[in-house]
């Protein structure tokens, strides 16, 4: 049985140094990284994402606003809202909130922010530094992946590494990032013939398909580092004991919320695999840490700060 890949220790040191360089950034400039989420509608989800990144920066001392707009606002209209981010000197970070309406073209809007502000590392400038294998920002997903991968001296280079999904928020931006650590990298998706068989040869293997379950206990290498990227509801009780068996926890979950979280990883899957990370509490943790310390690194760039405080 292998064991669990906690992602909140890593995730609270990243937050500390944030929090502790912003203090000083506040006592010695007068500022501190400023962060505006932009909100467009009333998806509950959505929501409650953005408002976690609020309460992560006011915790860390850093600059935090949310621009709601209604969800039946025009192309040309948050087109505008963006530019004006764009040039305010106090905000160094932009983060648009997806899925947008659909009248609204996601693409055109990212494309639209200013590559130095992009602390969601989705402009197609950043993610070209990833395949340059330059400095920029990169998602925050794949950057805590590699992280945590780090922190617990996981090795990468030579290694074959596995990447079920292919998002540009997850799956290939983490292919190129594991790749630019010299890690072998094959891609998978709903096309991949004999799936199973091509991830059970992999050293590393990440799930980013938003499937729940989806990868069973034989899609694992013994002995490998599973990293679960998936967060699923279930409310089935059924499906609840089939996962998880009678674990207390999922129980009281599902009494006090109505369901529990399970990943893309069935979660036997950690009797074949040497480390995995849990759902809850393995990446999640780490993509807002992230978040803050890609604000945190805007603000230094956009003023030429190179030497750590």
């Amino acid at each position: 049985m292998g064991i669990w890949l906690e992602g909140k220790p890593l995730a609270e040191k990243i937050k500390e140094d944030v929090r502790r360089q912003a203090a000083h950034f506040q006592q010695t400039m007068g500022k501190v990284p400023g962060l505006t989420a932009v909100l467009v509608g009333e998806n509950p989800a959505s929501q409650v994402y953005v408002r976690s990144k609020e309460r992560a920066c006011k915790a860390l001392g850093l600059f935090s606003e949310i621009l709601a707009l209604p969800g039946d606002i025009s192309q040309a209209f948050l087109e505008e809202k963006i530019d004006e981010l764009n040039g305010r000197n106090e905000i160094d970070g932009i983060l648009v909130q997806l899925p947008l309406p659909p009248q609204i073209d996601s693409y055109a809007i990212i494309c639209r922010l200013s590559p130095d502000k992009d602390v969601d590392g989705l402009h197609p400038f950043s993610l070209g530094t990833i395949l340059a294998n330059k400095t920029g920002f990169r998602p925050c997903t794949p950057l805590g992946v590699v992280a945590l991968l780090k922190e617990h001296r996981i090795p990468i280079e030579g290694r074959d590494a596995v990447v079920i999904g292919r998002s540009l928020l997850v799956g290939k931006s983490l292919a190129a990032m594991l790749t630019n650590e010299n890690g072998t990298v094959t891609t998978c998706h709903s096309k991949t013939k004999d799936l199973s068989q091509v991830c059970s040869r992999a050293d590393i293997l990440v799930a980013a398909m938003g499937r729940e379950v989806f990868v069973k206990p034989e899609f694992v290498k013994p002995g490998a580092t599973v990293i679960d990227v998936g967060i699923n509801s279930v409310s089935d009780p059924a499906r609840v004991k089939e996962y998880f068996g009678e674990d207390e926890k999922r129980q009281k979950d599902l009494q006090s919320k109505g369901y529990t979280l399970v990943g893309d990883v069935h979660p036997a899957a950690i009797e074949r695999a040497g480390a995995m990370t849990p759902v809850p509490g393995g990446i999640g943790p780490l993509t807002i840490a992230m978040l803050m310390q890609n604000t945190l690194d805007a603000f230094k760039r956009r003023r030429g700060i190179t030497a750590p405080p």
